[in-house]
């Protein structure tokens, strides 16, 4: 861990890092929030079925 902070320590702007980090990972769950409470309930349904259907072009063959 030493090596690594004093590697850490030489690099210019290495402070920012954690910052960009944090946002992105902040923006990705508020934006993920938003995709699932303006979905609409049958395109939810429709996409929870997804996995049990068996009927698809394959099988009919």
């Amino acid at each position: 861990m030493k090596f690594a902070k004093q590697y850490l320590e030489t690099i210019d702007g290495v402070e920012i890092y954690p910052i960009i980090t944090l946002l992105i990972f902040f923006s990705f769950f508020v934006v993920l929030f938003w995709w699932v409470f303006t979905t609409s309930k049958q395109q939810s349904k429709t996409m929870s079925e997804m996995p049990l259907e068996t009927n698809t072009k394959d099988d009919n063959q």
